[in-house]
């Protein structure tokens, strides 16, 4: 998580007027709290070593202290989803012809190893796998789109 996507998360508590936002995962931890003084605080641990520490000032219509409210679920979904990148740069396809029917849709369960997609590269058809079991919550990238190396492809929940 780079200082842009905290950024984000903090304007997204402020504007739906949630006052403390924690996750900790596989040594990275982050702590929002936006006070009653209309003052955002952060708090980016990876390890043992702070990496981002930010206050900015939000809003003064936030005078009055919030109640804490249930993260959002789309919130948690984009933290927890993996990413499958594009290996190779080409043309993304997310069925295997123009007629038939995508390998994969939002909401779809996939194994590991399941073909999710082609992306073709010099007239190369390479089926692109799934690298994780779980649910497809993401796709990223529209049919026929040309895509980089490392760009996201799908984000799902893995389980």
């Amino acid at each position: 998580m780079d200082f842009s996507e905290i950024k984000e998360l903090i304007d997204l508590l402020a504007a739906r007027r949630i006052s403390t936002f924690e996750l900790e995962k596989a040594g990275f931890k982050i702590k929002i709290e936006i006070n009653s003084h209309s003052q955002a605080t952060s708090q980016v641990t990876s390890g043992e070593q702070l990496v981002a520490p930010t206050a900015p000032t939000l809003s003064a219509a936030m005078s009055v202290k919030p109640e804490p409210v249930a993260v959002p679920q789309q919130i948690a979904a984009q933290i927890e989803l993996y990413k499958i990148k594009a290996p190779i740069v080409g043309t993304f396809y997310r069925a295997p012809s123009p007629t038939s029917e995508p390998f994969v849709k939002i909401g779809d369960r996939v194994e590991l190893g399941q073909v999710l997609c082609i992306i073709e590269a010099m007239k190369l058809m390479n089926e692109i796998e799934s690298e994780v079991a779980g649910e497809i919550l993401e796709i990223y990238v529209e049919n026929g789109q040309p895509v980089e190396y490392g760009q996201p492809l799908f984000g799902i929940r893995a389980s």
